[in-house]
């Protein structure tokens, strides 16, 4: 949601996106561990209530969580912003910092077909200029006609000048086809490459295309745009990226009509950095209803008077209802692979309990951490947590160290609440790998970010949090 408008402000305020959607990602990371409602949170008050204690609440956050953020944000203000990179990001506005930003300088050609080519009169689609040579064909120019991503049923004809995309060796062998490169016509080019509207998108964080294909999706077919290049985890692909599976956070370089730009952009599965922000809701007249069902679900849930996962699965029915939402929104919005991840562990960190692995290993960590004072037991605990999210994620940690963290508390007498919030903010605490949260991710493609980027700006944040946490837990829950 925010990161349109962060490479809105990047634009107008002329400071580089890698500057700033660092400080967004943490921001939300943040925001996490001072509300209830994050994943990790809600698994560990679960696990509280299974093993006989009380849940866990929106108070039991709020107070620890909100200084972590009070102090995180003056640490990105006074200390982070002079670690963030000042990187050429992929997001640009000049369509000639998009070429040098994914390196097409030395791949875009313009070609000419010749009178005696074979390829005059023959359909684009049966040229086998794609899946021969693997070159791309983004434009062709019959006459005064400009025709932007060309249909595989456009004819070529004798004169026609084509815009090619692809390795030198592999553009000889189109010349061989009876085709000429114009190396006398700067202007010409020039004029060419301005008619060419070059557009970057941002495979969405739920996009239910990730793992496929921009073949397999019929992504020129079903879009009208074709994709040049990919930006992913600050390098620039040119060559078949139609046959690399997509991942989160994958930028694609496209190019095409702008209605058909906007088209895309209203697709769920793409994020227009620069497009103006998310497209106007369909059913504008329904804001006022959505806000009050979010609002009442938001204050039963705070109030504790219904559990959360009751009183938010019937939020999302009464949107659905009332037609603030259609069924294949609801479907859409669900991030299946995480119910199915969780899923898939819940019976494994039952087993941890139930074989007695989570006293055993609970144990273990007393016997090596707690001594005499139980925050070095909590510290302990909160870095193996937060190593381990950052393999794995903070969804997953919390259902494998959940158990052995709170038998650990149990048996050095700290409040099991509190080692829970401990557990649950750890598991927030994804600053130090670009691959520890879907946010991280994202941001990885959008501001160019390299893994060094993230653990030279995160490791400040770490430190943080863990002291403030500590803090909070002696201030809050009195251990010590």
């Amino acid at each position: 949601l925010l990161l349109p408008a962060a490479v809105r402000v990047a634009q107008f305020s002329n400071v580089r996106p890698s500057q700033l959607l660092i400080p967004v990602s943490f921001g939300t990371l943040v925001g996490g561990m001072a509300t209830y409602l994050t994943t990790a949170n809600i698994v560990m008050s679960g696990l509280l209530i299974e093993r006989g204690f009380e849940g866990l609440n929106f108070i039991d956050f709020l107070p620890t969580g909100g200084m972590i953020i009070i102090v995180s944000v003056i640490y990105m203000v006074t200390v982070g912003r002079r670690l963030l990179p000042e990187h050429e990001s992929l997001i640009q506005t000049l369509r000639p910092d998009l070429q040098k930003t994914y390196q097409l300088e030395e791949r875009l050609w313009e070609v000419r077909v010749l009178p005696n080519s074979w390829l005059s009169g023959v359909k684009l689609g049966r040229t086998g200029i794609g899946e021969q040579l693997g070159l791309t064909v983004l434009a062709i120019w019959h006459g005064q006609q400009a025709i932007f991503t060309p249909a595989p049923d456009t004819v070529l004809h004798t004169g026609d000048f084509l815009l090619v995309l692809g390795r030198r060796d592999r553009l000889d062998l189109l010349l061989g086809w009876g085709t000429e490169l114009r190396d006398d016509h700067q202007s010409h080019r020039q004029m060419h490459e301005r008619a060419v509207d070059l557009v970057e998108v941002i495979v969405a964080p739920r996009a239910g295309i990730i793992g496929q294909t921009l073949t397999e999706i019929k992504f020129r077919q079903n879009y009208g745009v074709t994709a040049v290049a990919m930006w992913r985890e600050g390098r620039s692909y040119r060559t078949d990226v139609g046959k690399m599976p997509l991942q989160i956070g994958d930028a694609l370089l496209v190019v095409g009509e702008a209605e058909n730009v906007s088209r895309l952009a209203k697709d769920r599965n793409f994020i227009l950095p620069l497009s103006g922000g998310v497209p106007t809701p369909r059913r504008i007249e329904k804001r006022p209803l959505a806000l009050v069902i979010t609002l009442v679900a938001l204050v039963i849930a705070i109030l504790d008077l219904v559990p959360l996962p009751e009183v938010m699965l019937a939020g999302a029915v009464a949107l659905v209802l009332t037609r603030c939402i259609t069924m294949p929104q609801f479907y859409e919005s669900i991030e299946w692979r995480v119910i199915f991840l969780i899923a898939g562990i819940f019976p494994l960190s039952i087993a941890i309990s139930e074989t007695g692995l989570a006293d055993r290993i609970g144990g273990l960590l007393v016997e090596a951490l707690a001594g005499n004072n139980p925050l070095v037991l909590i510290g302990g605990v909160f870095v193996l947590v937060m190593l381990v999210t950052q393999i794995i994620g903070g969804q997953v940690a919390a259902l494998l160290v959940g158990p052995i963290a709170i038998n650990a508390a149990v048996q050095v007498g700290v409040n099991p609440q509190a080692m829970a919030v401990a557990v649950a903010i750890a598991c927030s605490t994804a600053f130090l790998t670009p691959i520890a949260h879907p946010v991280n991710v994202l941001m990885m493609g959008a501001g160019g970010y390299s893994f060094g980027d993230f653990f030279r700006v995160g490791i400040g944040m770490t430190v943080i949090t863990l002291v403030m946490l500590l803090v909070g837990l002696v201030v809050f829950w009195g251990v010590g």
